[in-house]
């Protein structure tokens, strides 16, 4: 069992390049360590993303520390070619301290994934702490592979103030342990061009009848109301978020809101508020067309790189906006990279007390200030983060207004978002009904749930 287990997940973590990912969380998602690594977060940086701030060596061989093997634990980090490791690692050994030895990890998203799949499914114990993306997270969280940390570092004092439903979607296993701890927020953020509001006379997008009069009004004459990033390895975040939306379950086709959810996108398609032709477009190709002016509002990773780049980012521009309640509630996504303990580790006290840090207020101002990593505690966001950050008013918003969830995500991850990106396109070009769409979905859900 545990040898087919293993192959399965190295089998995934081969085809992790459906991505240009999730992840870089850039100097977008806040953070300028990479997000995941799936058309949604290493994509999802604005500036396209897979140029994580992770370490320069594909084979995972540089090394930084004791020399002599004098070293309380070891590090495998994405964010050793960031020009502030250096006093990152400085603050963290001097809080703590540790000695400790860093190990780069590769810069290739499927050489890292395939590399860290290996080093914790052999039980290799030469590696104590490592940062993972929400995808390994949903891989290897039930797998026995990592320490539980609720006794030990995500105390109850403590883990209060992280998003919740991110812990439990994403790092969380199936006994009830944490088995990381994010290292920042990195929300799916509503943007809107204010210049385009304007135009039109739309002064809120809080309610669906508000969002339905502004695609309405935004669109025509080449421009749309909505715009999105729906190449079939991008399009999960698009499709789970409306979902969310609609409060229905994304691992469930058989909710009425899911439909809900879905027909309402094939109809934004069928009234011209949003462009079939988008099935191609990646984050790097829907950037531009949104600074253009071609739509008025999307969702999109990160702090606005890309906007800010093009001179279009502002209150009177481009700007983030709170997301539209078209349920009971309002919803959104945070991603993140999280530390987590091998369970093979022969250094856990050193490895827990590195962990307690990084959770602490202390842990993540340090990781804030060398970083840009927006703090995953909003206890700590409120007194870190300046007030003249422009992202800090809308991201207490979000943590406090929305019901914040990670992605949905199952084991074999990259098969789930290719299969479900693929139906998708087939819906919203008329090829499939939504009766097929929906049962082919479910029928995703049990293939890829094991």
């Amino acid at each position: 069992m545990k040898k087919k287990l293993v192959s399965g997940l190295l089998v995934m973590a081969m085809t992790g390049s459906l991505l240009a990912g999730c992840g870089n969380g850039g100097s977008d998602g806040g953070s300028s360590a990479a997000s995941s690594d799936s058309g949604s977060t290493e994509a999802a940086s604005d500036d396209g993303a897979a140029a994580e701030t992770e370490a320069a060596s594909d084979d995972g061989a540089a090394e930084t520390g004791s020399k002599d093997g004098s070293y309380d634990l070891t590090l495998y980090t994405i964010n050793s070619t960031d020009e502030d490791f250096p006093d990152w690692l400085a603050n963290v050994e001097g809080a703590t301290g540790l000695k400790i030895n860093v190990i780069a990890a590769p810069t290739d998203s499927d050489t890292r994934q395939q590399k860290i799949t290996t080093i914790l499914s052999t039980g290799d114990a030469s590696v104590d702490i490592l940062e993972i993306n929400d995808e390994m997270s949903a891989s290897f969280k039930n797998s026995g592979w990592l320490e539980g940390l609720n006794d030990t570092v995500m105390t109850e004092d403590i883990r209060g103030e992280f998003p919740q439903g991110y812990v439990a979607d994403m790092i969380t296993d199936k006994n009830g342990q944490i088995i990381g701890v994010p290292g920042y927020s990195g929300y799916l953020a509503f943007w809107v061009n204010q210049q385009i509001l304007d135009e039109v006379g739309i002064t809120s997008l809080d309610t669906k009848e508000d969002f339905m009069k502004y695609l309405e009004t935004a669109s025509g004459d080449g421009r749309y109301g909505y715009g999105g990033s729906w190449e079939k390895t991008y399009v999960f975040n698009e499709i789970a978020q409306f979902v969310n939306m609609f409060g229905g379950d994304y691992l469930d086709w058989t909710n009425p809101a899911n439909r809900e959810a879905m027909e309402f996108i094939h109809e934004m398609v069928e009234k011209g508020y949003t462009p079939i032709d988008q099935i191609a477009d990646k984050y790097e190709q829907m950037n531009p067309k949104f600074n253009d002016g071609k739509y008025g509002s999307l969702f999109m990773w990160g702090l606005g790189t890309d906007y800010d780049k093009a001179g279009m980012l502002g209150a009177d521009k481009i700007h983030m906006a709170m997301v539209p309640q078209l349920s009971d509630q309002k919803y959104i996504f945070t991603d993140s990279w999280s530390y987590v303990l091998n369970t093979a580790s022969q250094n856990k006290d050193a490895a827990i007390k590195f962990l307690q840090y990084m959770a602490s207020e202390e842990g993540m101002k340090a990781s804030y200030e060398a970083f840009d990593r927006y703090p995953a505690r909003k206890d700590v966001a409120a007194k870190v983060v300046p007030d003249t950050d422009p992202a800090k008013e809308m991201y207490s918003r979000y943590a406090n207004e929305c019901v914040v969830k990670g992605r949905p995500m199952l084991p074999q991850t990259m098969e789930f978002i290719s299969a479900m990106g693929t139906i998708f396109q087939s819906y919203v070009k008329d090829e499939i009904t939504l009766d097929e769409f929906c049962a082919k979905a479910q029928e995703y859900v049990e293939t890829y749930n094991n």
